[in-house]
């Protein structure tokens, strides 16, 4: 069932838990997530980010996306994650997309905000959903840096007084904030400032904040940040590194001399990624 990104948000208050929101940069991975959410009976979001373009287009992956959500059991949005430019938002709402994000989060913030309201009012001729970042997550947020979530100059924190300003003058439905995960994977325990959730929703009104590098953050954090307001949590990372390991394990099975199929690795990784994505779930909406 095809749903906006704001009946999603508004399910994960309503039960105050964090829907999940995976990675689907290939068929394999859209059916393990949607599998895994029917088998949960959970509602969840299946995401692609532009900076994904380059393992397949989102003209190709985008249309499948979309047809899959509105067969599933269960409530789905299809999200664009991390979109940099106006025109490929664009693109993504034409497609049939129920919610985008627009990643200003390196800009200054002027230019963060005027571009951010551009998104939201080229999504309401849609009724899509909307969902922007402020603060940065540092060196990761462009793909680099070492994942320890420590350490990093460039890191900015989202300041609560600046998000009240900028959710009000934007009208979006979601706010991806900084407040100590790192895209990646984690080398070091993050250090998480829960206060960081508690002021943003308090000073906004309760705009459902999200959650970015979520893969590595401990169950007892995540039960935190969902606690201190997180109601949409991006996960990738660890479920595509499941993936990896499940087809490696498989292939450790194939006897001496024995041909190695693609199509047997590719489902020993989606079972893999499928379990995993059910673990993630289990413990958003713990």
């Amino acid at each position: 069932m095809l749903v906006t990104l704001k009946e999603i948000l508004e399910l994960a208050e309503e039960r105050k838990m964090a829907a999940g929101s995976f990675n689907a940069p290939n068929l394999e991975s859209l059916m393990a997530i949607i599998n895994g959410a029917e088998e949960l009976d959970v509602p969840v979001i299946i995401q692609f980010a532009q900076c994904h373009e380059s393992w397949i287009p989102l003209s190709v992956i985008g249309p499948i996306m979309v047809e899959h959500a509105r067969a599933a059991k269960v409530p789905v949005c299809v999200h664009l994650d991390h979109g940099e430019t106006l025109d490929y938002l664009q693109q993504a709402l034409e497609l049939g997309f129920t919610g985008i994000m627009y990643d200003g989060s390196v800009l200054p913030y002027e230019e963060n905000l005027k571009n951010t309201k551009l998104a939201a009012a080229m999504a309401a001729k849609y009724g899509a959903g909307v969902e922007a970042e402020l603060g940065s997550m540092g060196k990761r947020e462009s793909g680099a840096g070492d994942g320890t979530g420590e350490e990093d100059d460039t890191k900015i924190y989202t300041d609560p007084e600046l998000a009240a300003r900028f959710v009000e003058e934007t009208g979006i439905d979601a706010l991806a904030c900084s407040f100590g995960t790192t895209h990646g994977i984690y080398l070091k325990k993050p250090k998480l400032d829960f206060d960081v959730v508690r002021n943003v929703r308090r000073q906004t009104g309760g705009i459902p904040v999200v959650m970015h590098g979520g893969s590595g953050v401990s169950r007892e954090d995540f039960h935190e940040a969902i606690r201190a307001g997180v109601r949409k949590v991006n996960y990738f990372t660890y479920m595509d590194k499941s993936g990896g390991s499940g087809a490696a394990e498989y292939i450790k099975t194939v006897k001496a001399g024995e041909p190695v199929f693609f199509s047997s690795v590719i489902r020993a990784a989606q079972n893999a990624m499928k379990e995993n994505i059910k673990e993630a779930m289990v413990t958003f909406h713990g």
